[in-house]
């Protein structure tokens, strides 16, 4: 049926082409040509590959800091008083201010692209794994208290495995939340990856150069969620059964 489903969308994407009959609006034959093109000289796997270790770095951060500020609210109640707005302001604030103040404070570098974004993602981690370490069983907390499993253990054993479905979850949404900022600090500052190269065929009016790069991306983001999220996701609930 999904076969069937982009079949349906692809022969509709046709006949619209053809209605319009406009460069602003190619058709699949014409993506499929920029598509060729642009892989010719390796530039389109090359800024996917820049692209994907942007989003892996900044992934990786936001997934360790956000889980551990998670964590820790949801485990002390006077801590999430004292700080919860604080995830409240940061969850509201635009990412492109965000992307702009790391640009302005830290200069247009790697380091400052991957930092913006990780920052736009981190609340949504916590906020995540707030709720899930909010909803830890009481009755495991006290079995590892009475059989003394300590800090390090009653974390690895008690604690984390409780967590594995939330850690699923925020992973899944912070994946297509994360490709996405990533493109706009790549558009804003950044002289490589998939991003810049939409900012280059944008400026001209390259429709479908454009078209081919977030089809590109799009498909390897995909391939992702299949291969490597959804089965995790399906493994971290599997104790619940």
């Amino acid at each position: 049926m999904t076969l069937i489903s982009l079949a349906l969308l692809a022969l509709a994407w046709q006949a619209a082409a053809w209605l319009v009959a406009s460069p602003l609006l190619p058709g699949p034959p014409e993506v499929a040509a920029a598509l060729v093109r642009a892989s010719a000289d390796f530039a389109l796997p090359r800024n996917i590959l820049i692209t994907l270790g942007r989003v892996a770095a900044s992934f990786l951060i936001a997934m360790v800091v956000g889980a551990a500020i998670g964590i820790v609210l949801g485990r002390s109640k006077a801590l999430d008083r004292v700080f919860g707005p604080w995830l409240i302001v940061l969850l509201n604030l635009p990412a492109l201010v965000v992307i702009i103040l790391c640009y302005v404070w830290f200069g247009l570098t790697e380091a400052a692209a991957i930092t913006a974004v990780a920052v736009n993602k981190i609340p949504n981690v916590a906020v995540t794994l707030r709720e899930g370490a909010a909803a830890l069983s009481r009755e495991l907390d006290e079995m590892a208290l009475v059989y003394r499993f300590g800090p390090l253990r009653t974390l690895r054993h008690v604690v984390l495995p409780q967590l594995a479905p939330f850690f699923a979850a925020a992973a899944r949404s912070g994946l297509a939340l994360t490709w996405k900022i990533v493109l706009v600090v790549e558009l804003l500052g950044r002289s490589n990856g998939v991003g810049f190269e939409l900012q280059t065929a944008f400026q001209l009016f390259d429709v479908a150069t454009v078209l081919a790069y977030a089809l590109a991306f799009t498909l390897v983001v995909q391939i992702i969620e299949l291969l490597l999220l959804q089965p995790l996701e399906r493994r971290a609930g599997r104790w619940r059964r």
